[in-house]
């Protein structure tokens, strides 16, 4: 695999369409060029889609913008960055026998914290690759995510952990530990302790970088449970952490659904406007009493109800 900063494929005019209106909504400024549809430009990088159904993409950002974006989007393939054999020449690390951790619903002031851990070896890691598993945070599509879900599962067969703390044991816990990053301590050390009761030979694990990890190490060693643990920037690179997010996304997302349900309302993900007119419309309906099972408390949206 090549790591220059030029990256070319071949897409249809309807991929062509969506990739303009995925990089139009992020703010890139598109010009006329002579023989292609558009250029598309965002700082020092740049995208051609050519009339011949040519695309390139250039630039400082281009892994990022196909790994995240145009792949798992719009191609729907995994490539470039997570192509098997490139893979186990550039990072050997990951398809040595491991666990991945990582949470869904951190910023999300509806619904619960999904913590997921999921165990993978040098097959697993293949077989996600080719499946086209990436983080999370670039697949746009919960259908997708349930896709990939499924399909994880069905190539881990059982070794994995999902540890969902609902609104209302996440606020009593909040208020317990008055601080998230050791709420998430004790949720990765639950989600790897019972990774560990599955596969009890794992060696190591990774996870994303949000505290001191001494936390989560403390908290195995409570329970008799010891490990290596690395913590690192990006670490959803590493595709056993990328299966976690999924996973740990996919049940996010169906227990957002039924929370929602008995209220007759979708409730939505982030924290943003839509959010705090929501939770409105649920105060209005059911009442202050019922938000400590929906909401996360110690959001600033709380007090804007």
């Amino acid at each position: 695999m090549s790591k220059s900063s030029t990256y070319v494929n071949t897409l249809t005019p309807a991929q062509i369409k969506q990739l303009q209106e995925i990089l139009l909504a992020r703010g890139w400024a598109f010009e006329a060029l002579p023989y292609a549809h558009w250029r598309a430009k965002s700082g020092k990088n740049n995208v051609v889609a050519y009339q011949s159904g040519r695309v390139t993409v250039q630039g400082p950002e281009m892994a990022d913008l196909v790994q995240f974006t145009l792949e798992p989007e719009i191609l729907k393939e995994a490539r470039f960055g997570y192509e098997a054999e490139w893979a186990a020449e550039e990072n050997p690390a990951m398809f040595q026998p491991h666990a991945g951790i990582d949470e869904s619903g951190k910023g999300d002031f509806f619904g619960p914290l999904v913590i997921a851990c999921c165990y993978s070896d040098a097959d697993i890691a293949r077989k996600l690759l080719s499946a086209g598993v990436t983080d999370s945070k670039a697949i746009g599509s919960d259908k997708r995510i349930a896709e990939l879900a499924k399909v994880i599962r069905d190539t881990v067969d059982g070794r994995y952990s999902v540890v969902t703390i609902g609104p209302a044991a996440y606020n009593r816990m909040y208020e317990s530990f008055q601080n998230l990053n050791r709420l998430l301590a004790w949720g990765h050390a639950r989600a790897l302790e019972n990774l560990l009761a599955k596969v009890p030979d794992c060696p190591r694990a990774i996870s994303d970088q949000f505290g001191r990890k001494e936390s989560v190490l403390r908290a195995l060693r409570e329970r008799g449970r010891t490990i290596v643990l690395e913590q690192r920037p990006k670490a959803e690179a590493d595709v056993a952490v990328a299966a976690a997010s999924i996973l740990a996304r996919d049940e996010f997302v169906r227990r957002l659904e039924q929370l929602g349900r008995p209220y007759g309302l979708v409730l939505p993900k982030g924290a943003g406007p839509l959010v705090l007119q929501r939770g409105r419309e649920l105060l209005a309906q059911a009442g202050r009493e019922s938000l400590p099972g929906l909401v996360k408390m110690h959001f600033k949206t709380f007090n804007q109800l």
